[in-house]
Protein backbone atom coordinates (compact mmCIF):
# COMPACT_ATOMS: atom_id res chain seq x y z
CA UNK A 1 0.00 0.00 0.00
CA UNK A 2 1.12 3.56 -0.83
CA UNK A 3 2.57 6.02 2.04
CA UNK A 4 0.11 8.72 2.59
CA UNK A 5 0.49 12.58 3.48
CA UNK A 6 -1.87 14.74 3.65
CA UNK A 7 -1.84 19.10 3.23
CA UNK A 8 -4.92 20.48 5.01
CA UNK A 9 -5.40 24.63 5.60
CA UNK A 10 -6.58 26.63 8.20
CA UNK A 11 -8.62 28.77 5.34
CA UNK A 12 -8.96 28.56 1.79
CA UNK A 13 -6.07 30.10 -0.03
CA UNK A 14 -3.25 28.99 2.76
CA UNK A 15 -1.27 27.56 0.20
CA UNK A 16 -2.47 24.12 0.22
CA UNK A 17 -2.28 23.62 -3.19
CA UNK A 18 1.40 24.74 -4.46
CA UNK A 19 2.85 22.86 -1.11
CA UNK A 20 0.80 19.99 -2.31
CA UNK A 21 2.56 20.12 -6.19
CA UNK A 22 6.15 20.77 -4.37
CA UNK A 23 6.23 17.89 -2.34
CA UNK A 24 5.16 15.76 -5.19
CA UNK A 25 8.26 17.27 -7.38
CA UNK A 26 10.74 16.59 -4.31
CA UNK A 27 9.50 13.15 -4.06
CA UNK A 28 9.39 12.24 -7.64
CA UNK A 29 13.40 14.07 -7.97
CA UNK A 30 14.00 11.82 -4.84
CA UNK A 31 12.88 8.88 -6.66
CA UNK A 32 9.39 8.18 -5.71
CA UNK A 33 6.47 7.12 -7.83
CA UNK A 34 4.52 10.12 -6.47
CA UNK A 35 0.88 11.01 -7.01
CA UNK A 36 -1.38 13.60 -5.85
CA UNK A 37 -5.17 13.24 -4.79
CA UNK A 38 -8.00 15.55 -3.42
CA UNK A 39 -11.71 13.28 -3.05
CA UNK A 40 -14.01 16.77 -3.56
CA UNK A 41 -12.69 20.14 -5.62
CA UNK A 42 -14.62 23.37 -5.88
CA UNK A 43 -13.43 25.12 -9.53
CA UNK A 44 -14.50 26.58 -12.32
CA UNK A 45 -10.76 25.90 -14.00
CA UNK A 46 -11.14 22.50 -15.14
CA UNK A 47 -9.45 19.74 -17.52
CA UNK A 48 -10.51 16.99 -19.49
CA UNK A 49 -7.61 13.83 -19.35
CA UNK A 50 -7.25 11.43 -22.36
CA UNK A 51 -10.04 9.40 -21.81
CA UNK A 52 -12.25 12.51 -22.39
CA UNK A 53 -12.98 12.77 -18.49
CA UNK A 54 -13.42 16.40 -16.25
CA UNK A 55 -11.24 17.35 -13.48
CA UNK A 56 -10.05 20.35 -11.78
CA UNK A 57 -7.04 21.63 -12.38
CA UNK A 58 -5.36 21.96 -9.02
CA UNK A 59 -4.54 18.25 -9.45
CA UNK A 60 -3.61 18.70 -12.64
CA UNK A 61 -1.02 21.08 -11.66
CA UNK A 62 0.14 18.40 -9.02
CA UNK A 63 -0.07 15.53 -11.32
CA UNK A 64 2.49 17.38 -13.71
CA UNK A 65 4.63 18.27 -11.12
CA UNK A 66 4.78 14.38 -10.12
CA UNK A 67 5.69 13.30 -13.52
CA UNK A 68 2.33 11.79 -14.43
CA UNK A 69 -0.26 12.36 -16.67
CA UNK A 70 -3.52 13.34 -14.89
CA UNK A 71 -6.30 11.00 -14.02
CA UNK A 72 -9.72 11.17 -12.57
CA UNK A 73 -9.18 9.17 -9.82
CA UNK A 74 -6.89 12.47 -8.59
CA UNK A 75 -10.22 13.98 -8.07
CA UNK A 76 -13.02 12.12 -8.13
CA UNK A 77 -15.29 14.42 -7.67
CA UNK A 78 -15.65 18.30 -9.16
CA UNK A 79 -18.12 20.88 -8.22
CA UNK A 80 -18.23 23.68 -10.88
CA UNK A 81 -20.64 26.16 -9.30
CA UNK A 82 -23.63 27.57 -11.75
CA UNK A 83 -25.08 30.26 -8.81
CA UNK A 84 -24.41 31.25 -4.94
CA UNK A 85 -26.34 28.18 -3.61
CA UNK A 86 -25.87 25.50 -6.55
CA UNK A 87 -23.16 23.69 -8.50
CA UNK A 88 -23.00 20.94 -11.32
CA UNK A 89 -21.84 18.31 -9.59
CA UNK A 90 -19.00 15.86 -11.69
CA UNK A 91 -18.26 12.41 -10.03
CA UNK A 92 -15.40 10.56 -11.96
CA UNK A 93 -15.51 12.90 -14.41
CA UNK A 94 -18.74 12.67 -15.59
CA UNK A 95 -21.67 15.00 -15.31
CA UNK A 96 -24.13 13.75 -12.05
CA UNK A 97 -26.48 16.40 -12.35
CA UNK A 98 -26.86 19.84 -10.53
CA UNK A 99 -27.59 20.58 -7.08
CA UNK A 100 -28.15 22.44 -4.81
CA UNK A 101 -25.45 23.85 -1.60
CA UNK A 102 -28.09 21.70 0.84
CA UNK A 103 -29.18 18.83 -1.36
CA UNK A 104 -25.15 18.41 -2.33
CA UNK A 105 -24.56 18.71 1.41
CA UNK A 106 -26.92 15.62 2.46
CA UNK A 107 -26.07 13.66 -0.56
CA UNK A 108 -22.48 13.93 -0.13
CA UNK A 109 -22.08 10.49 1.70
CA UNK A 110 -23.29 8.93 -0.77
CA UNK A 111 -20.24 9.15 -2.70
CA UNK A 112 -17.32 7.73 -0.14
CA UNK A 113 -17.55 4.48 -2.25
CA UNK A 114 -16.85 6.26 -5.51
CA UNK A 115 -13.59 8.34 -2.99
CA UNK A 116 -12.36 4.90 -1.99
CA UNK A 117 -12.64 3.01 -5.24
CA UNK A 118 -10.63 6.33 -6.74
CA UNK A 119 -7.86 6.25 -3.95
CA UNK A 120 -7.65 2.30 -4.46
CA UNK A 121 -6.69 2.64 -8.13
CA UNK A 122 -4.20 5.43 -7.27
CA UNK A 123 -2.52 3.30 -4.97
CA UNK A 124 -1.73 0.90 -7.60
CA UNK A 125 0.28 3.11 -9.45
CA UNK A 126 1.97 5.22 -6.57
CA UNK A 127 4.27 4.71 -3.31
CA UNK A 128 3.38 8.12 -1.78
CA UNK A 129 -0.01 9.62 -2.17
CA UNK A 130 0.12 13.45 -1.60
CA UNK A 131 -3.38 14.47 -0.55
CA UNK A 132 -4.82 18.03 -0.55
CA UNK A 133 -7.74 19.37 2.00
CA UNK A 134 -10.33 21.75 0.81
CA UNK A 135 -10.90 24.89 2.95
CA UNK A 136 -10.35 24.53 6.73
CA UNK A 137 -10.76 21.35 8.90
CA UNK A 138 -11.96 23.56 11.73
CA UNK A 139 -15.43 24.25 9.92
CA UNK A 140 -17.39 22.69 12.41
CA UNK A 141 -20.61 22.95 10.83
CA UNK A 142 -19.68 20.72 7.88
CA UNK A 143 -17.50 18.39 9.70
CA UNK A 144 -20.87 15.80 9.97
CA UNK A 145 -20.68 14.86 6.52
CA UNK A 146 -16.91 15.63 5.78
CA UNK A 147 -15.13 13.97 2.76
CA UNK A 148 -12.40 16.21 1.91
CA UNK A 149 -10.66 16.88 5.20
CA UNK A 150 -10.87 15.10 8.27
CA UNK A 151 -13.07 12.57 7.25
CA UNK A 152 -11.17 11.81 4.66
CA UNK A 153 -8.16 11.57 6.60
CA UNK A 154 -9.99 9.01 8.74
CA UNK A 155 -11.07 7.25 5.43
CA UNK A 156 -7.66 6.48 4.14
CA UNK A 157 -5.62 6.79 7.54
CA UNK A 158 -3.53 10.27 6.76
CA UNK A 159 -1.22 12.28 8.76
CA UNK A 160 -1.58 15.65 8.14
CA UNK A 161 0.94 18.86 7.91
CA UNK A 162 -1.54 22.41 9.07
CA UNK A 163 -0.49 25.07 6.97
CA UNK A 164 -1.45 28.40 7.64
CA UNK A 165 -1.39 31.53 6.12
CA UNK A 166 1.31 34.11 7.68
CA UNK A 167 0.48 37.15 4.87
CA UNK A 168 -2.53 37.57 5.62
CA UNK A 169 -2.25 37.94 9.57
CA UNK A 170 -2.82 36.38 12.74
CA UNK A 171 -0.89 32.69 12.04
CA UNK A 172 -0.76 31.85 15.31
CA UNK A 173 -4.39 32.46 16.13
CA UNK A 174 -5.45 30.36 12.62
CA UNK A 175 -3.08 27.48 13.96
CA UNK A 176 -3.67 27.29 17.43
CA UNK A 177 -7.03 27.82 17.00
CA UNK A 178 -7.70 25.24 14.39
CA UNK A 179 -6.07 22.85 16.52
CA UNK A 180 -8.43 23.91 19.39
CA UNK A 181 -11.58 23.16 17.18
CA UNK A 182 -10.47 19.66 16.62
CA UNK A 183 -11.64 16.69 18.34
CA UNK A 184 -8.98 14.94 20.22
CA UNK A 185 -8.83 11.94 17.86
CA UNK A 186 -8.64 14.77 14.53
CA UNK A 187 -5.59 16.59 16.36
CA UNK A 188 -3.62 13.15 17.06
CA UNK A 189 -3.64 13.19 13.22
CA UNK A 190 -1.79 16.41 12.53
CA UNK A 191 1.59 15.49 12.92
CA UNK A 192 3.24 18.74 11.63
CA UNK A 193 2.34 22.89 11.11
CA UNK A 194 3.91 25.15 8.27
CA UNK A 195 3.76 28.84 8.22
CA UNK A 196 3.16 29.82 4.64
CA UNK A 197 3.96 33.19 2.67
CA UNK A 198 6.79 34.65 5.28
CA UNK A 199 8.30 37.67 4.15
CA UNK A 200 10.96 39.51 6.18
CA UNK A 201 13.25 38.55 8.99
CA UNK A 202 12.94 34.63 10.09
CA UNK A 203 14.32 35.35 13.76
CA UNK A 204 11.60 37.51 14.82
CA UNK A 205 9.42 34.45 14.51
CA UNK A 206 11.66 32.33 16.51
CA UNK A 207 9.65 33.32 20.48
CA UNK A 208 6.44 33.06 18.60
CA UNK A 209 7.09 29.21 17.24
CA UNK A 210 8.45 28.32 20.64
CA UNK A 211 5.12 28.94 22.02
CA UNK A 212 3.51 27.61 18.93
CA UNK A 213 5.02 24.36 19.83
CA UNK A 214 4.38 24.48 23.32
CA UNK A 215 0.99 25.26 23.21
CA UNK A 216 0.39 23.13 20.16
CA UNK A 217 2.04 20.15 21.63
CA UNK A 218 3.19 20.23 17.57
CA UNK A 219 6.63 20.27 15.91
CA UNK A 220 6.47 23.29 12.99
CA UNK A 221 7.83 21.63 9.83
CA UNK A 222 8.66 24.44 7.85
CA UNK A 223 8.75 28.09 7.50
CA UNK A 224 8.03 28.69 3.42
CA UNK A 225 8.71 32.08 1.92
CA UNK A 226 6.66 34.17 0.23
CA UNK A 227 7.36 32.67 -3.39
CA UNK A 228 7.07 34.16 -6.91
CA UNK A 229 6.06 31.08 -8.46
CA UNK A 230 4.02 31.64 -11.79
CA UNK A 231 1.65 28.12 -11.82
CA UNK A 232 -1.79 28.34 -11.46
CA UNK A 233 -3.77 29.21 -8.32
CA UNK A 234 -7.38 28.47 -6.88
CA UNK A 235 -9.69 30.31 -9.29
CA UNK A 236 -12.10 31.52 -6.22
CA UNK A 237 -9.34 33.12 -4.81
CA UNK A 238 -6.70 33.81 -7.29
CA UNK A 239 -4.57 37.53 -6.91
CA UNK A 240 -4.53 37.43 -10.78
CA UNK A 241 -7.74 39.41 -10.63
CA UNK A 242 -6.07 42.82 -8.62
CA UNK A 243 -3.63 42.64 -11.16
CA UNK A 244 -4.22 45.75 -12.97
CA UNK A 245 -1.03 47.73 -14.46
CA UNK A 246 -0.52 48.38 -18.74
CA UNK A 247 2.58 46.63 -20.71
CA UNK A 248 3.54 47.80 -24.18
CA UNK A 249 0.89 44.96 -25.04
CA UNK A 250 -2.14 45.64 -22.78
CA UNK A 251 -4.22 42.18 -22.84
CA UNK A 252 -7.72 42.94 -21.17
CA UNK A 253 -9.97 39.39 -20.21
CA UNK A 254 -13.50 40.07 -19.37
CA UNK A 255 -13.87 38.74 -15.44
CA UNK A 256 -17.32 38.08 -15.42
CA UNK A 257 -19.04 36.37 -12.62
CA UNK A 258 -18.95 32.88 -13.94
CA UNK A 259 -16.03 32.96 -15.62
CA UNK A 260 -14.11 29.76 -16.57
CA UNK A 261 -10.35 28.27 -17.22
CA UNK A 262 -9.22 31.73 -17.50
CA UNK A 263 -5.78 29.53 -17.24
CA UNK A 264 -6.28 29.86 -20.76
CA UNK A 265 -4.36 33.12 -21.08
CA UNK A 266 -1.50 32.53 -18.30
CA UNK A 267 0.73 31.58 -21.26
CA UNK A 268 0.86 35.28 -21.96
CA UNK A 269 2.30 36.10 -18.10
CA UNK A 270 5.61 34.91 -19.55
CA UNK A 271 6.25 37.86 -21.31
CA UNK A 272 7.45 40.72 -19.72
CA UNK A 273 6.25 43.37 -21.80
CA UNK A 274 2.76 41.78 -21.93
CA UNK A 275 -0.14 43.07 -19.59
CA UNK A 276 -3.14 40.65 -19.04
CA UNK A 277 -5.68 42.38 -16.86
CA UNK A 278 -9.08 41.40 -15.66
CA UNK A 279 -11.84 43.81 -16.07
CA UNK A 280 -15.40 43.53 -15.00
CA UNK A 281 -16.93 47.03 -15.80
CA UNK A 282 -16.79 49.08 -18.89
CA UNK A 283 -14.73 51.82 -17.08
CA UNK A 284 -12.05 49.25 -15.79
CA UNK A 285 -11.68 48.15 -19.50
CA UNK A 286 -9.69 51.01 -20.73
CA UNK A 287 -8.42 51.22 -24.48
CA UNK A 288 -6.50 47.47 -24.71
CA UNK A 289 -5.00 46.34 -27.60
CA UNK A 290 -6.77 43.19 -27.43
CA UNK A 291 -9.63 42.14 -25.59
CA UNK A 292 -11.00 38.08 -24.64
CA UNK A 293 -14.17 36.60 -23.53
CA UNK A 294 -13.42 33.69 -21.50
CA UNK A 295 -14.97 30.59 -20.51
CA UNK A 296 -18.12 30.72 -18.67
CA UNK A 297 -19.78 28.34 -16.37
CA UNK A 298 -23.06 30.12 -17.24
CA UNK A 299 -23.17 31.87 -20.42
CA UNK A 300 -26.12 33.32 -20.75
CA UNK A 301 -26.01 35.07 -17.21
CA UNK A 302 -22.93 35.99 -17.75
CA UNK A 303 -23.56 37.34 -21.38
CA UNK A 304 -26.66 39.13 -19.67
CA UNK A 305 -24.35 41.02 -17.12
CA UNK A 306 -22.36 42.32 -19.74
CA UNK A 307 -24.90 43.33 -21.47
CA UNK A 308 -26.45 45.48 -18.34
CA UNK A 309 -23.09 47.19 -16.97
CA UNK A 310 -21.82 48.42 -20.72
CA UNK A 311 -19.28 46.16 -21.18
CA UNK A 312 -21.04 44.26 -24.24
CA UNK A 313 -21.27 47.90 -25.75
CA UNK A 314 -17.95 48.90 -25.41
CA UNK A 315 -16.67 45.33 -26.77
CA UNK A 316 -18.55 45.58 -29.95
CA UNK A 317 -17.44 49.32 -29.86
CA UNK A 318 -13.84 48.45 -29.86
CA UNK A 319 -13.85 45.13 -32.22
CA UNK A 320 -14.13 47.71 -34.91
CA UNK A 321 -10.53 48.99 -34.06
CA UNK A 322 -8.71 46.08 -32.12
CA UNK A 323 -8.88 42.19 -32.22
CA UNK A 324 -11.76 40.21 -30.01
CA UNK A 325 -11.32 37.07 -29.01
CA UNK A 326 -13.78 34.21 -27.08
CA UNK A 327 -12.89 31.00 -26.09
CA UNK A 328 -15.77 28.61 -25.30
CA UNK A 329 -18.48 30.34 -23.20
CA UNK A 330 -16.97 33.34 -24.88
CA UNK A 331 -16.87 32.04 -28.27
CA UNK A 332 -20.82 31.56 -28.22
CA UNK A 333 -21.77 34.89 -26.79
CA UNK A 334 -19.99 36.23 -29.83
CA UNK A 335 -22.58 34.40 -32.07
CA UNK A 336 -25.86 34.92 -33.31
CA UNK A 337 -28.13 33.35 -30.39
CA UNK A 338 -28.24 31.32 -27.22
CA UNK A 339 -30.89 29.24 -26.66
CA UNK A 340 -31.37 26.81 -23.82
CA UNK A 341 -34.63 24.63 -24.15
CA UNK A 342 -33.42 22.03 -21.41
CA UNK A 343 -33.14 24.48 -18.71
CA UNK A 344 -29.55 23.78 -18.59
CA UNK A 345 -28.71 27.36 -16.93
CA UNK A 346 -31.49 29.99 -17.83
CA UNK A 347 -33.94 28.30 -19.99
CA UNK A 348 -35.18 30.04 -23.13
CA UNK A 349 -33.51 31.92 -26.26
CA UNK A 350 -31.45 35.39 -25.90
CA UNK A 351 -29.52 37.18 -28.81
CA UNK A 352 -25.74 36.70 -28.85
CA UNK A 353 -23.39 39.55 -29.73
CA UNK A 354 -23.94 38.78 -33.31
CA UNK A 355 -20.16 39.12 -34.76
CA UNK A 356 -20.30 34.98 -35.64
CA UNK A 357 -22.74 33.02 -37.77
CA UNK A 358 -23.71 31.06 -35.14
CA UNK A 359 -26.10 29.27 -33.28
CA UNK A 360 -26.09 27.63 -30.15
CA UNK A 361 -28.15 25.06 -28.45
CA UNK A 362 -27.82 24.44 -24.87
CA UNK A 363 -28.16 20.26 -24.09
CA UNK A 364 -27.63 17.82 -21.25
CA UNK A 365 -24.48 16.15 -22.95
CA UNK A 366 -21.42 18.14 -22.09
CA UNK A 367 -18.66 17.81 -24.84
CA UNK A 368 -15.44 16.57 -23.22
CA UNK A 369 -12.58 15.54 -25.52
CA UNK A 370 -8.86 16.47 -26.17
CA UNK A 371 -8.26 18.03 -29.49
CA UNK A 372 -5.09 18.80 -31.41
CA UNK A 373 -4.28 20.15 -35.67
CA UNK A 374 -3.44 23.35 -36.95
CA UNK A 375 -5.06 26.54 -37.36
CA UNK A 376 -7.62 26.85 -40.24
CA UNK A 377 -6.80 29.29 -42.94
CA UNK A 378 -7.48 33.04 -40.95
CA UNK A 379 -8.16 36.41 -42.39
CA UNK A 380 -7.43 39.68 -41.10
CA UNK A 381 -6.08 40.14 -38.30
CA UNK A 382 -5.32 36.22 -37.30
CA UNK A 383 -4.09 35.35 -40.47
CA UNK A 384 -0.60 35.09 -38.96
CA UNK A 385 -1.74 31.91 -37.13
CA UNK A 386 -3.15 29.99 -39.94
CA UNK A 387 -1.71 26.37 -40.18
CA UNK A 388 0.52 26.81 -36.95
CA UNK A 389 0.16 23.24 -34.57
CA UNK A 390 -2.32 23.30 -31.99
CA UNK A 391 -3.57 21.10 -29.32
CA UNK A 392 -6.08 21.93 -26.27
CA UNK A 393 -9.16 20.22 -25.19
CA UNK A 394 -13.00 21.05 -25.00
CA UNK A 395 -15.09 21.17 -22.33
CA UNK A 396 -19.07 22.82 -23.19
CA UNK A 397 -22.66 22.08 -23.06
CA UNK A 398 -24.58 21.68 -26.11
CA UNK A 399 -23.43 22.70 -29.76
CA UNK A 400 -22.79 25.49 -31.73
CA UNK A 401 -23.50 25.34 -35.98
CA UNK A 402 -23.12 28.05 -38.52
CA UNK A 403 -25.36 28.43 -41.42
CA UNK A 404 -24.77 24.93 -43.18
CA UNK A 405 -25.63 23.32 -39.68
CA UNK A 406 -22.07 22.02 -39.29
CA UNK A 407 -20.69 21.01 -35.81
CA UNK A 408 -17.95 23.78 -35.42
CA UNK A 409 -15.53 21.91 -32.93
CA UNK A 410 -13.05 20.53 -35.67
CA UNK A 411 -12.41 23.85 -36.29
CA UNK A 412 -9.81 25.69 -34.55
CA UNK A 413 -10.79 29.66 -34.83
CA UNK A 414 -14.07 30.98 -36.30
CA UNK A 415 -14.71 34.54 -37.61
CA UNK A 416 -17.37 36.66 -39.13
CA UNK A 417 -17.86 39.62 -41.43
CA UNK A 418 -15.07 41.01 -38.67
CA UNK A 419 -12.23 39.58 -39.03
CA UNK A 420 -11.25 40.88 -36.22
CA UNK A 421 -13.27 38.82 -34.26
CA UNK A 422 -12.95 34.88 -33.50
CA UNK A 423 -14.04 32.48 -31.47
CA UNK A 424 -12.83 28.98 -30.07
CA UNK A 425 -13.91 25.70 -28.68
CA UNK A 426 -10.62 25.11 -28.02
CA UNK A 427 -9.10 25.73 -24.14
CA UNK A 428 -5.40 25.72 -23.95
CA UNK A 429 -4.81 26.67 -27.55
CA UNK A 430 -2.19 29.20 -26.80
CA UNK A 431 0.06 27.03 -25.15
CA UNK A 432 1.98 26.26 -27.98
CA UNK A 433 5.25 28.91 -28.13
CA UNK A 434 4.45 29.64 -31.51
CA UNK A 435 0.57 30.73 -31.41
CA UNK A 436 1.47 32.30 -28.52
CA UNK A 437 4.28 34.41 -30.04
CA UNK A 438 2.78 35.14 -33.57
CA UNK A 439 -0.28 36.63 -32.01
CA UNK A 440 1.94 39.08 -29.34
CA UNK A 441 4.02 40.23 -32.53
CA UNK A 442 1.00 40.83 -34.84
CA UNK A 443 -0.32 42.87 -32.23
CA UNK A 444 3.15 44.65 -31.29
CA UNK A 445 2.92 45.20 -35.36
CA UNK A 446 -0.53 46.49 -35.08
CA UNK A 447 0.84 49.57 -32.85
CA UNK A 448 4.19 49.65 -35.03
CA UNK A 449 6.08 48.91 -31.87
CA UNK A 450 9.08 46.80 -31.38
CA UNK A 451 9.13 44.69 -28.22
CA UNK A 452 12.30 42.83 -27.30
CA UNK A 453 11.17 40.26 -25.09
CA UNK A 454 8.04 39.03 -27.28
CA UNK A 455 8.61 35.49 -27.38
CA UNK A 456 7.90 32.29 -24.71
CA UNK A 457 8.62 28.85 -24.22
CA UNK A 458 5.71 25.92 -24.82
CA UNK A 459 3.82 26.88 -21.22
CA UNK A 460 4.45 22.93 -21.15
CA UNK A 461 8.11 24.02 -20.61
CA UNK A 462 7.70 27.09 -18.65
CA UNK A 463 5.69 25.05 -16.36
CA UNK A 464 8.18 22.20 -16.00
CA UNK A 465 10.94 24.85 -14.80
CA UNK A 466 8.49 26.24 -12.09
CA UNK A 467 8.06 23.15 -10.80
CA UNK A 468 11.84 22.71 -10.11
CA UNK A 469 11.73 26.15 -8.54
CA UNK A 470 9.35 25.16 -6.24
CA UNK A 471 10.77 22.23 -5.29
CA UNK A 472 14.37 23.95 -4.60
CA UNK A 473 12.45 26.66 -2.50
CA UNK A 474 10.37 24.06 -0.70
CA UNK A 475 13.50 21.82 0.01
CA UNK A 476 15.17 24.60 1.73
CA UNK A 477 12.71 25.96 4.07
CA UNK A 478 10.83 22.44 4.86
CA UNK A 479 11.95 20.06 7.33
CA UNK A 480 11.79 17.15 4.90
CA UNK A 481 13.41 14.54 7.19
CA UNK A 482 10.65 15.15 9.58
CA UNK A 483 7.89 14.83 6.64
CA UNK A 484 9.73 11.99 5.39
CA UNK A 485 9.84 10.72 9.10
CA UNK A 486 5.94 11.28 9.30
CA UNK A 487 5.55 9.12 5.94
CA UNK A 488 7.52 5.83 7.41
CA UNK A 489 5.34 6.27 10.96
CA UNK A 490 2.25 6.97 8.55
CA UNK A 491 0.35 4.14 10.53
CA UNK A 492 -2.04 6.26 13.32
CA UNK A 493 -4.28 4.04 14.73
Amino acid sequence: MAKVIMIQGTMSGAGKSLLAAGLCRIMKRDGYRVAPFKSQNMALNSFVTEEGLEMGRAQVMQAEAAGLAPLVCMNPILLKPTDHTGSQVIVNGQVLGNMSAREYFSYKRELIPDIKRAFRKLEELADIIVIEGAGSPAEINLRENDIVNMGLAEIVDAPVLLVGDIDRGGVFAQLLGTLMLLTETERKRVKGLIINKFRGDRSLLDSGIEILEERGGIPVAGIVPYMDIQLEDEDSLTERFGKKEKGKIDIAVIRYPRISNFTDFNVFEQISEVSVRYVASAEELGSPDMIFLPGSKNTMSDLDWMRRNGLEAAVKKMAEKIPVCGICGGYQMLGEEISDPAGMENGGTMKGMGFLPVITRLKHEKVRRQVHGTVNKMEGFFSALSGLAFEGYEIHMGNSVDQTQAFLSEAAFMTGKNKNVCGTYIHGIFDKAAIATTLVTALAKKKGLSIEDKSCMDYKDFKEKQYDALADILWEYLNMEEIYGILREANIR
